[in-house]
């Protein structure tokens, strides 16, 4: 063990060292031989404390101060996009964008379903019956299968709790299969390592192995859900939600990728939270997929963000990869010695502010947050319709630091929808009913810089939280609309020239880089990108919406 594993905590067993102590016996009414699975001990619908108990008893995790599980997660210590395939058969032939989207051959997904069925063969396994989605209209019913209990506590954290009556006949519309001690063979099995999330959507099943790294239970199903609803005219969105308290027809929505601080704007104690991660928006209105929320930790303070700190002491919750010390058992979120992606999942009741239905009216307005690394982008920008369906479907970003297996420092990014590895389909068609929303409901859509100000990473700092959610205060009240607005020389979109409480001089950010010329030509780089970038979408979108590029 080397010297930071020993800061952590004592050494916590991999799934293939786990030694099983059980607490019970098999429960028979399981199903899961309609899957195939021919498991041990299996333990069905266990609510949290068992669950606790489970992952304590097989040493998968320690208990924290304040009773959060804490759980590591190995070599992954984040989403392993390359590793994540679609079977390519009759269903998704013409439906799934296949220049965004790894594919798999359905000879290769079988025979990856059964070597992963036989793995599982006399093993331990954890099972929840859980809901997606909280609209009912809208909502799928999954069974999550995982080898570690604290998988199932995460799960079960994250999406929609179902009544003991509605368990009650369960029939599940998808399952996700999750083997982190399975390792895949690519010769085998047509996948690119040992690690592969799989996802057949004729057989309606994803298959997940060789990553202890919790995200990907839930990321997995959220990409069936950016599949499946745009064909009922459901707009599934990246996003976090918010809404006047006591007032959800006075709804925002929060774009962008992990990172750029959609949990944590979104969760304002002065607004009731809808969610901090997947929504869709119907003709009623927008709906949380979820039922928690997976928040960032890294120098995570309750000063900053008190209602997300107070959820790291509570039971229930579970923390990743954050550093605790081993006799006091001081948690340290300043430590990002094991990855940057640190986080704290805990379902949402665990917010004082939070919604009790997931569900809000149409948003009055959108937010897309950007992480400009390139210290250009202003802090608050006012979009036009076109504007905005040109920035989404552009969706420039950096990722940050950890969320990516390989991502260390910050790295400039285009990621269509502010979310491309969770969109299966042709982008066009996500923007094409944002656009067509925006038109129906007359919402104001604003573009907002989360990352750099006064020069790019390495040289300026990160935008000061406390000026992003002044601006976002008149945003979301309406008074920014009031304010005084200047034409943005390279991008064409408004910029507020003052608010109030805020420096004018860092609603420009040129005025806020030492070298004046240095700005330009980073600038000038900026927009060469978003041009370039956007030449894969021009035969697809509007007149309009080409003119909303920036200015060469």
């Amino acid at each position: 063990m080397d010297a930071t594993e020993a800061r952590v905590t004592r050494k916590m067993h991999t799934p293939e060292e786990i030694v099983v102590n059980e607490l019970g016996h098999r429960n028979p009414d399981h199903g899961l031989e309609q899957h195939g699975i021919e498991a041990g001990a299996v333990y069905y619908n266990d609510l949290e404390a068992a669950l606790v108990e489970h992952a304590l008893q097989r040493d998968e995790a320690k208990l924290a101060p304040g009773g959060a599980l804490l759980a590591l997660t190995g070599q992954h210590t984040g989403r392993s996009p390359k590793d994540k395939f679609t079977v390519r058969d009759a269903t998704t032939e013409g439906t799934v964008d296949w220049k965004n989207n790894a594919a798999m051959t359905e000879a290769h997904f079988d025979v990856l379903h059964a070597d992963m069925l036989d793995h599982l063969k006399s093993k331990t396994v954890f099972v929840q019956d859980l809901a997606c989605g909280a609209d009912p209209e809208h909502q799928i019913k999954v069974r999550f299968v995982n080898e570690l209990a604290w998988h199932m506590l995460f799960i079960r954290n994250m999406m929609r709790r179902l009544s003991r009556e509605e368990l009650t006949g369960f029939v599940n519309e998808w399952t996700v299969i999750n083997c982190p001690s399975f390792r895949a063979d690519p010769a085998k099995h047509g996948c690119r390592s040992e690690t592969v999330i799989a996802v057949s959507f004729e057989k309606k099943t994803v298959l997940i192995g060789c990553t202890s790294y919790a995200g990907e239970n839930k990321k997995s199903i959220f990409g069936v859900m950016n599949y499946v609803l745009p064909e009922k005219g459901v707009m599934p969105m990246h996003c976090s939600a918010n809404h006047a308290v006591g007032n959800p027809d006075d709804a925002a929505v929060f774009f962008g990728l992990s990172g750029t601080g959609k949990t944590t704007l979104s969760a304002d104690p002065n607004r009731t939270l809808i969610g901090d991660d997947e929504h869709g928006w119907s003709d009623a209105g927008i709906f949380n997929f979820e039922g928690g929320c997976y928040a960032k930790t890294i120098n995570l303070s309750r000063e900053a963000e008190p209602e997300i700190y107070d959820t790291t002491s509570r039971f229930g919750a579970v923390l990743e990869n954050v550093v605790m010390d081993p006799e006091t058992r001081e948690l340290d979120f300043d430590d990002g010695s094991l990855t940057q992606n640190t986080r704290v999942c805990y379902p949402l009741d665990m917010i004082p502010n939070a919604s009790e239905t997931g569900i809000a009216g149409v948003p009055k307005n959108i937010v897309m947050l950007t992480c400009d690394s390139f210290g250009v982008l202003p802090p608050i920008a006012r979009l036009t319709p076109a504007q905005a369906m040109y920035h989404f479907l552009s969706g420039f970003t950096a990722k940050v630091a950890g969320t990516e297996k390989g991502v260390t420092d910050p790295e400039p990014t285009f990621s269509t929808c502010f979310g491309a590895p969770f969109m299966p389909r042709n982008p066009t068609e996500y923007g094409d009913l944002l656009r067509k929303k925006i038109a129906e409901h007359g919402s104001t859509c604003w573009l907002v810089n989360t990352g750099w100000t006064g020069g790019a990473h390495g040289t300026g700092n990160r935008m000061p939280i406390n000026v992003t959610r002044r601006l976002l205060t008149a945003a979301l009240d309406g008074s920014l609309n009031d304010a005084e607005f200047r034409t943005d020389e390279n991008f064409g979109f408004e910029v507020p020239v003052s608010v109030k409480d805020v420096n004018d001089t860092v609603l420009n950010p040129r005025q806020t880089w030492e070298d004046r010329d240095a700005y330009d030509a980073q600038a000038r780089k900026l927009v060469h990108m978003f041009i370039g970038n956007f030449a894969q979408y021009e035969t697809d979108v509007d007149q309009d919406v080409r003119d909303a590029a920036p200015a060469a």
